[in-house]
């Protein structure tokens, strides 16, 4: 009878697990290398605004031969929404921190042109494009923070800086003006400079797929890039030259990308090995030690660890038992400091069942070690299974 009731508890927990959502997979930190990919709308901060230099830039502005040639503001644009993409290659420390190196791609089509003494300037056209390599460094935010357990959604935050390109491809717009109709504006010029940004975003692991490391992103990107020198020059109906000069562009984009993170070499989840005593006699006897594994940087508990914690709470009251302890492990993946507060959570979270199992709260004494009584000794960063364990004794 045992058996049979054994038996429908199983198959009751498999049938509760298969309803449960695609995001019920909780976050970890990253470790070791990993690649990412990304893609989704860019925004430049408009108006973009131009500034002039160069000995023909006063044709150009419209100002005199005797006014300064270096002119602030004498031209913006507008683009319309455009789209972006990333590409990276990262390592994870197993403590929340995150390095990796990045390509990115922008494209924005131009909306308007102001200025350059032409208004009213029509007939716009050609596209602002960006391309570049960028440093980044991340922290993924500890999920258990808060005190709450494990969580199924990760905050990060990044910043990084490098090299990027800006290109104006026939980026044009024709005058109205009284005395200058059919003048054009025109760029079609490529320059590097320095760059930087900021990013912040969320991360959902997807290893309810059966692929570890697998997660879905989301984030939003500043990219600021500076002191780009772009060709720009004025030409007749007929597009010959009449003046060129050098713009100065400062250049902003906002963008909002979903992408896909790909932790590479992880490990499948293990399956929590349990280690009751074995009877030292053939008569039968009362284990007072259990031990209760868990899986990897996860503090909640298995079908199997549920009933390895029923068995100890029954034979704490058959043995009558006055005091239970309760004390939680980890392995030496990840920090001290986050793997003290791992183990605290592994130790509560069995306390709690032992008392949804009938034993009395007062009875309980909870501790956490850390990653500082391994089971199994091994180096620093190994992840252990026999070590990530809470250990229940009967006293």
């Amino acid at each position: 009878m045992e058996t049979v009731k054994m038996s429908i508890k199983k198959a009751l927990l498999a049938a509760t697990m298969l309803t449960l959502p695609a995001a019920m997979a909780s976050a970890q930190p990253v470790s070791g290398p990993y690649i990412g990919v990304g893609a989704g709308a860019n925004w430049v901060n408009n108006p973009e605004k131009f500034d002039i230099t160069g000995d023909t830039a006063r044709t150009i502005a419209g100002l005199p031969a005797s006014a300064d040639i270096r002119f602030n503001d004498v031209g913006k644009a507008n683009y319309e929404l455009g789209w972006g993409g990333v590409a990276s290659l990262g390592w994870g420390f197993g403590n929340g921190l995150r390095a990796e190196v990045e390509g990115n791609y922008r494209s924005n089509e131009v909306d308007s042109i102001r200025g350059f003494n032409l208004a009213p300037i029509g007939r716009t056209g050609g596209f602002q494009t960006t391309y570049g390599v960028m440093g980044n460094v991340f922290y993924d935010f500890d999920p258990g923070f808060l005190g709450i357990g494990p969580s199924y959604v990760q905050p990060y935050l990044g910043a990084g800086a490098g090299y990027m390109w800006t290109d104006f491809r026939n980026l044009r717009g024709v005058s109205g003006a009284p005395g200058n109709v059919g003048t054009q504006i025109f760029s079609d010029d490529k320059d590097g400079s320095f760059a930087f940004q900021g990013i912040a975003g969320i991360a959902v692991p997807f290893t309810w797929l059966g692929v570890p490391g697998l997660t879905l992103t989301a984030e939003y990107r500043f990219l600021g890039i500076l002191g780009a020198d772009m060709e720009v020059s004025s030409r007749d109906a007929g597009n010959r030259v009449l003046q060129s000069a050098k713009l100065d562009v400062d250049k902003y984009n906002h963008s909002a990308m979903l992408g896909i993170r790909y932790a590479l070499f992880q490990p499948a989840p293990a399956a929590p090995v349990a280690a009751p005593v074995q009877p030292a006699a053939p008569a039968p006897s009362i284990a007072r030690t259990y031990l209760v594994f868990f899986d990897f940087n996860r503090a909640d508990l298995t079908a199997r660890a549920r009933e390895i914690i029923g068995e100890a709470a029954q034979n704490a009251r058959r043995a009558q038992s006055t005091r239970i302890e309760v004390a939680g492990h980890a392995d030496r993946s990840g920090t001290p400091q986050y793997n003290q507060r791992l183990s605290q959570r592994r130790a509560e979270a069995v306390a709690s069942e032992l008392v949804a199992r009938g034993v009395g709260r007062d009875e309980i004494g909870v501790s956490a070690f850390g990653e500082s009584r391994p089971l199994v000794p091994t180096a620093d960063g190994v992840r252990e299974p026999q070590n990530r364990r809470v250990e229940i004794v009967l006293r």
